[in-house]
C-alpha cells in the first residue's frame, strides 16, 4: 500500500463507503488531500456476491499500491463459457488481456485497507442528506461539512444527486438475478471445466439463467436470472425443485443457494444523468451510471471513474476545480456512456446467450487504461 503524503491543502467530503466512494478516498488522500468518507451503515462491510475485474479495474488497484493484496485470495478462470440449454457454444479466453474473479468481500476489504493507509477518515452511522454545489454535504445529524470537492459515491439513491437535482433518465429491464456466495462443491460437482466461469442459459420453455463464477478455491459466485414477472422464478428463497429441474448438474451449488441467510431479487436498471458534476460536486458510481451487469462492467467503471476524479481534481489549479470536474467528465464519460449503453441491449435482448460476445468493441472499457496520462490522446489518434 502506498504511503501516506503531505497534506496539499484540499479537503475531500465523500459520501458513501463502497467500491467508488472508497477509491476515490484512497486515490485522493495518497495524493496529499484530508478525506472524510461518511457510510450511512452501521458497519464497514460489503453486503454482494462475487465479482469480476478487468485490465481497467485492476490498473487501479496497482495505482493504488493494492495489486498483490487482491490477487491473494483471487483467481483467473482458464475460460468464460457460454452455455446454452446444457450446450457448451463459446469458450472465450481473451488472449493477454488481463481479468480476476473475486468475492465482493474480498475487494472492499482491499479498497477498505487502501484507503485507511493513505489516511482517509471514515465514519458509520454517517449519512449526507444534501449537498451544494459550492462544496458542502449536510448530515442527518444535521451537521454542515465544508469541502473543497465533494464526492458523491452513495449508489443508485444519491442524496447527493438527488438534493442538487441532477437531471435523469431511470429505466427497469424485465429481468433480474438473485447472488449467492457458497462453496465450491467442486468434487460433488464431479468432472468438468468448473473452474471457467460459465454462463448457463436457458431459453425455452423459459428464460433462466445461472452465472457461475469461481472466485477462489474455497468461494463460487452464482448469480440466478430471471424475469421479474415469473413469480417462481424471482422467488426468495430459491425454488430449489425448479432450479434443479433445470439446471440439474449445478444441484450441490443450488443446495447451499437454497439455505442462504436473507437472499434479495434485484431488478436491473439503468441510471443516466445529463451531466456528473455540479461546481465542486462530482458523482461517480451507481450514482451517475448504474448499468446492467450483462457486461460485468458496473463495478470496474464505477472505479475508474473515482480514480479518474481524483487525479483531475489534483491536478486542478487554485480556483479551477469546477472546470477540472467539466473537463474529467467530458474526457471519460464517453466510454462508460458506451458501456453503459451496450450493457443494457444486451439486458434487453439477452444477446450474451449467443456467446463469443466479448468482442474487441465491447472490451473497449475492459480494455482501457485509466492510468496512462497519454490516453485520450491515443483514443483521438486512433479515431482520425
Amino acid at each position: 500500500m502506498a504511503s501516506q503524503v503531505e497534506w496539499n491543502g484540499r479537503h475531500a467530503e465523500v459520501a458513501g463507503a463502497g467500491f467508488a466512494g472508497l477509491t476515490a478516498a484512497a486515490a485522493l488522500a495518497q495524493r496529499g488531500w484530508t478525506v472524510r468518507v461518511h457510510e450511512k451503515g452501521h458497519e464497514l462491510r460489503e453486503q454482494g456476491a462475487g465479482i469480476v475485474l478487468w485490465h481497467n479495474s485492476l490498473r487501479v488497484l496497482d495505482a493504488l499500491g493494492a495489486t498483490d493484496a487482491v490477487m491473494a485470495d483471487s483467481m483467473t478462470p482458464p475460460f468464460y463459457e457460454t452455455r446454452v440449454q446444457g450446450t457448451s457454444v463459446s469458450h472465450e479466453d481473451f488472449g493477454n488481456l488481463p481479468w480476476r474473479t473475486m468475492t465482493r468481500p474480498h475487494l472492499y476489504k482491499v479498497l477498505l485497507d487502501a484507503a485507511l493507509a493513505a489516511g482517509a477518515e471514515i465514519s458509520t452511522d454517517s449519512e449526507v442528506v444534501a449537498a451544494d454545489p459550492r462544496g458542502t454535504v449536510t448530515l442527518a445529524s444535521g451537521e454542515v461539512r465544508r469541502a473543497d470537492l465533494v464526492v458523491g459515491a452513495d449508489g443508485v439513491r444519491s442524496n447527493v444527486r438527488d438534493s442538487i437535482g441532477f437531471e435523469q433518465e431511470r429505466w427497469k429491464t424485465r429481468d433480474g438475478i438473485t447472488r449467492f456466495l457458497v462453496p465450491r462443491h467442486k468434487a460433488e460437482l464431479g468432472p468438468g471445466e468448473w473452474d471457467n466461469v460459465i454462463d448457463f442459459w436457458n431459453l425455452e420453455p423459459r428464460y433462466l439463467r445461472v452465472l457461475y463464477v469461481p472466485c477462489n478455491d474455497r468461494e463460487l459466485y452464482i448469480a440466478l436470472g430471471a424475469p421479474r414477472a415469473d413469480e417462481q422464478g424471482s422467488r426468495t428463497p430459491i425454488d430449489l425443485d425448479l432450479w434443479t429441474s433445470v439446471f440439474p448438474e449445478l444441484t450441490p451449488v443450488l443446495r447451499s443457494a437454497a439455505v442462504a441467510p436473507d437472499p434479495k431479487y434485484y431488478g436491473y436498471q439503468t441510471t443516466k444523468l445529463e451531466h456528473w458534476s455540479a461546481g465542486s460536486v462530482g458523482l461517480v458510481g451507481d450514482a451517475a451510471h448504474a448499468m446492467c451487469p450483462a457486461l460485468a462492467q458496473g463495478a470496474g467503471c464505477a472505479m475508474v471513474n473515482a480514480y479518474t476524479l481524483a487525479v483531475a481534481a489534483t491536478e486542478a489549479a487554485d480556483g479551477e476545480l469546477e472546470q477540472a470536474l467539466v473537463d474529467w467528465e467530458r474526457l471519460e464519460r464517453p466510454y462508460t456512456d458506451r458501456c453503459q449503453q451496450r450493457s443494457a441491449d444486451y439486458a434487453a435482448t439477452r444477446g450474451m446467450a449467443q456467446g463469443n460476445q466479448f468482442t474487441t468493441e465491447n472490451l473497449e472499457t475492459a480494455l482501457y487504461d485509466p492510468t496512462d496520462p497519454t490516453r485520450h490522446a491515443l483514443a483521438r489518434g486512433a479515431a482520425r
